[in-house]
C-alpha cells in the first residue's frame, strides 16, 4: 500500500547507521573550520590549557592560601518564579540562577544559558565541586523556553542530569561545534541541535544567535581534549544586543566582536576562577573589564563566581574586586542576587548581596 510505514522506526528511535552519518557530518564540519587543527580545536593565539609557570608556588597557594573559597554562611536565594508570570516592562529582564546559567527574557524569547541544576560540577555525582547553595528553581519548574544556549563543553557549563531533564521539553539548543554529540547522547533530539562555528549566526524566534571568538578550551575526559569547539555568543533582536562570554581569557578578538555586533546592552562576563596561572583561559575582574572595554562598554553583570569552588581565590573575591575596579573607571554594573529577576535598566548602582554572607575575610570590603 502507496504511503505505508512498513518497517520505518520513529525519528526519535534513530538507527545506528542514523547516528554514524551525524558523526561523520559532524566531524566533517568541524574539520572544515579555521579553527580545526590536527586532532582538535585550537585558539587564535597560541594559548593552551596548561598551567604557566612553576607549579610549586600553586601548590603551596592551594595548601596554605588560607582564603576562604567557600562562603562561611548560605548564601541569599530569591524564588524568581513570580516575576517570571510578569512580562518585562523594558523587554529585557535577567534572572541569574548560579555560575553562568541564567534565564534571559528578552523581546517576548526566553533563552537559557549554560544549564547545571547538578549539584555538583563533576562527571561523578560523589565527588567533585558541590554547589555554595541550593538552585533558584528546579529544572521542573522553569517557565516555556524558546531556546538553550550551551558555550561549551565543560561540566560547569553542560550538566548531563539537567540536559536530560530538559530534553524531554523538546526545546531547540544552539550550541558550538561537536557538542551536539554531548546532547544527543544525553537525550536531546538531534533535529533539535543546531551547531555553530565562529561567526555563524542562527535564528530562533526574534533572537539571533551568533558564536563569536573566545580563548579557552574544551574536554570532559581523557582522550577528547579540544574535539569539540568553545564559543562567545552574541543574541540579538530587533531592540536589544546582548554579549556571553562563555569562558575565555582575555584576546583582542574581543576587539573585533564589538567592532562587527556591537554596541551591546548587556555584557555578560566570567570573573570567577581565575589565577595568573590559568590567566589565558579565564578572565578574572581586572581582564574582565578590559574585554569590556574592547566590546565597547554597556552595563557589565559578572558571572562565573559564586557557585562552585574551581580555584585558589576566596569565593567573593571575583565580585568585590571588580566592584572595586569597576568604580574607579566608571563601569556601569549589574549584581542580581541569585535568583532575583531584575531588569539591567531599572537597576542604579551595585546590589552587593554577597556581603550579607558572614564576615569580612581576606578581601577588603567597600563603604556602602
Amino acid at each position: 500500500m502507496p504511503g505505508a510505514n512498513v518497517g520505518v522506526r520513529h525519528p526519535r528511535m534513530p538507527t545506528v547507521s542514523d547516528s554514524a552519518r551525524r558523526a561523520g557530518l559532524r566531524l566533517e564540519r568541524s574539520q572544515a573550520s579555521r579553527q580545526f587543527q590536527g586532532q582538535g580545536f585550537r585558539n587564535t593565539a597560541p594559548v593552551g590549557p596548561g598551567l604557566q609557570g612553576n607549579p610549586l608556588p600553586l601548590l603551596g597557594e592551594y595548601f596554605f592560601g588560607g582564603t576562604q573559597r567557600t562562603p562561611p554562611a548560605p548564601l541569599p536565594v530569591d524564588d524568581p518564579r513570580g516575576a517570571w508570570g510578569r512580562a518585562p516592562d523594558t523587554g529585557l529582564r535577567v534572572t541569574w540562577l548560579g555560575h553562568s546559567t541564567m534565564l534571559l527574557e528578552v523581546d517576548g524569547a526566553r533563552v537559557l544559558t549554560d544549564p547545571v541544576f547538578g549539584d555538583r560540577a563533576s562527571p561523578v555525582s560523589f565527588a567533585g565541586p558541590r554547589r555554595f547553595h541550593a538552585t533558584p528553581v528546579p529544572v521542573d519548574a522553569l517557565p516555556d523556553l524558546d531556546a538553550v544556549l550551551v558555550s561549551h563543553d565543560h561540566y560547569d557549563h553542560l550538566c548531563r542530569t539537567t540536559i536530560q531533564a530538559l530534553a524531554k521539553r523538546r526545546v531547540p539548543f544552539v550550541t558550538a561545534l561537536g557538542v551536539g554529540r554531548h546532547l544527543e547522547a544525553f537525550g536531546v533530539a538531534p533535529e533539535l541541535i543546531t551547531e555553530l562555528d565562529w561567526w555563524e549566526e542562527h535564528r530562533v524566534g526574534p533572537v539571533a544567535f551568533r558564536a563569536a571568538p573566545s580563548q579557552h578550551f574544551s574536554g570532559r575526559g581523557l582522550g577528547d581534549r579540544n574535539t569539540t569547539l568553545w564559543a562567545s555568543w552574541v543574541l540579538t533582536t530587533d531592540k536589544h544586543r546582548l554579549f556571553f562570554s562563555g569562558d575565555t581569557g582575555l584576546t583582542t578578538e574581543f576587539e573585533e566582536i564589538g567592532r562587527r555586533c556591537g554596541p551591546f546592552d548587556l555584557v555578560m562576563l566570567e570573573v570567577g576562577a581565575f589565577h595568573p596561572s590559568w590567566g589565558g583561559i579565564h578572565l578574572g575582574p581586572e581582564n574582565a573589564l578590559k574585554a569590556h572595554a574592547m566590546l565597547g562598554g554597556g552595563t557589565l553583570m559578572p558571572v562565573h563566581w559564586g557557585t562552585f569552588n574551581l580555584a585558589l581565590h576566596a569565593w567573593d573575591e571575583p565580585a568585590e574586586t571588580l566592584v572595586r575596579l569597576a568604580t574607579e573607571q566608571q563601569v556601569r554594573l549589574f549584581t542580581p542576587g541569585l535568583g532575583r529577576s531584575l531588569e539591567p535598566s531599572r537597576v542604579e548602582g551595585v546590589t552587593p548581596w554577597w556581603r550579607e554572607v558572614g564576615e569580612p575575610r581576606l578581601v577588603p570590603r567597600l563603604a556602602p
